[in-house]
Parts: C-alpha cells; sequence; structure tokens
C-alpha cells in the first residue's frame, strides 16, 4: 500500500490531541509540519500547526481549494467547510 502524500488542497485525520478524528483541510506543507484548517473551530487565517506523524492524508483531494492555495490566497472558511462536508469521513 502506497502512502498518501500531504499536500495543499488534500483532506487529512488527526490522530493526535484534542483534535483526534477530525477531519481538517491542509493548507500548506514546510518541512515536517502542516498547517491544517477545518473552516469552523480553525479558521484558514490561523491554521493549525500540525506535525506530519500527527496526521494521516486521505484520498480526498479539494482541486477547487488546490486552486486557491497555488495562487497564494487564503481560501474563505465557508469554502473549507463545503468542501470538507461534501464526502462523509472513511476509515481507510
Amino acid at each position: 500500500m502506497r502512502k498518501i502524500p500531504l499536500e495543499p488542497g488534500r483532506a487529512a485525520l488527526s490522530k493526535a490531541g484534542r483534535d483526534a478524528g477530525r477531519r481538517f483541510a491542509v493548507l500548506r506543507v514546510d518541512g515536517t509540519f502542516a498547517y491544517i484548517a477545518d473552516g469552523d473551530l480553525r479558521k484558514a487565517e490561523s491554521p493549525k500547526k500540525k506535525k506530519h506523524r500527527h496526521l494521516r492524508a486521505t484520498q480526498e483531494f479539494f482541486p477547487s481549494l488546490a486552486e486557491i492555495l497555488k495562487n497564494g490566497k487564503v481560501p474563505l472558511d465557508s469554502e473549507i467547510r463545503r468542501c470538507l462536508s461534501d464526502k462523509t469521513p472513511r476509515e481507510d
């Protein structure tokens, strides 16, 4: 089984911390950290900095979100919530 990379625009599940089991959208990847937001508790303007080992990337990828991030803009929280609510959580 091939490991799915953490990349901007991909959904990820938190494996550790008080937000364990919660789905997030990856906004940025920087070294051993990923910056994540869900548009609800964690807004896009102040994303959570979390280590890669505390996240599990899912197969869900949001092209509209990735395009916004690629252009160097901060997505709206409503856009992040819409992307995350479109699909039900799956256990891989």
